[in-house]
């Protein structure tokens, strides 16, 4: 059955009102849109970055809703504001969200899995720093408290085991502090290329660190949300290929939103993928990572739940 979103949606409204689940909506659904709030990430984050161009494009595209942005410090946060009723979309990486046990928090469900990040491991190209052993007692970035950067690092660490000199920085920040010596390196769990360190490179030479070794390590301690990968040498500027590991991310919804919202937003994000790719907001420029975006690895979210209505969409594609 092909939803017809307009009428549908102003009927859900009103009860999505009724329920108080809406927030910052006093006035009737009928005169004021629907507002949905999608958590994002920090500045200098793709998360930042991609999630301004999906509440754009699901604002121009599903009739009676408006989606604003809300800044974070990325996947933990965005898991524990969408729990706590704060939130209503947001993002996140898979190993973040997954229990050691596979499970994922009840009331959580997935809209789709949208592209993977990578872990970078980043210096400056006259570091002493060769390898990931070498971070033993330095200056280390493990990302914005909350950050799926922080949990993915403080893991590697953990398995190396590496006892190194934590710091908890955003994105921008992290660079920021690389760059003036205030720390020896840098973690990023982010996209490929992510601005904060794609504007460090291009106005100082740095380095990644290979992580194959760390990688294997994750996948045999935490089998699923973990590939080995390969960041390619046209990512950053004078950095070549370097390996490393990848994480997929995915877009979460709270489950009680209704099947015919969430329907609307998972079609408009797959149909009209093209246009999110070359979407600004605020000026910025266009979002690289949802080339990504594509039904075949849409639904593949691993041990966690589609929302129906995402459910929906994907069988009624297949019809």
């Amino acid at each position: 059955m092909v939803l017809n979103p307009e009428p549908r949606l102003d009927r859900r409204a009103v009860l999505l009102a009724a329920g108080g689940l809406l927030v910052g909506c006093s006035r009737p659904p009928e005169v004021d849109k629907v507002r949905l709030r999608l958590a994002t990430g920090p500045a200098g984050a793709v998360y930042r970055r991609i999630g301004g161009a999906l509440a754009e494009h699901i604002s121009q595209q599903v009739p009676g809703v408006a989606v604003v942005t809300v800044p974070s410090g990325a996947s933990a946060d965005n898991i524990r504001m969408l729990r706590a009723g704060e939130v209503h979309l947001g993002l996140t990486s898979l190993d973040a969200l997954i229990t050691t046990d596979g499970s994922a928090p009840e009331e959580l469900s997935a809209i789709c899995r949208l592209y993977d990040s990578h872990l970078h491991l980043v210096v400056m190209a006259d570091s002493a720093i060769d390898e990931f052993r070498d971070l033993k007692g330095k200056r280390v970035s493990l990302g914005a408290r909350d950050s799926g950067t922080e949990f993915t690092s403080l893991r590697v660490l953990r398995l190396g085991p590496v006892d190194a000199d934590g710091r908890y920085l955003s994105q921008a920040e992290s660079a920021a502090a690389l760059r003036d010596g205030e720390i020896d390196a840098m973690f990023s769990l982010t996209g490929v290329p992510t601005p904060a360190i794609a504007e460090l490179a291009q106005r100082h030479p740095i380095r990644l660190i290979p992580l194959d070794a760390q990688a294997d390590a994750l996948l045999e301690a935490f089998p699923g949300p973990y590939t080995p990968a390969m960041t390619p040498a046209t990512a950053y500027a004078g950095v070549p290929a370097t390996r490393t590991v990848a994480v997929p991310n995915v877009l979460l919804v709270r489950n009680d939103l209704p099947d015919d919202l969430v329907y609307a937003i998972t079609d408009t994000i797959f149909t009209h993928t093209g246009a999110i790719i070359s979407a600004s907001r605020d000026g910025a420029e266009a979002v690289p990572e949802a080339w990504q975006i594509n039904v075949r690895t849409g639904i593949s979210t691993a041990s966690i739940p589609l929302h129906p209505g995402a459910a929906a969409w994907f069988r009624d594609r297949k019809r």
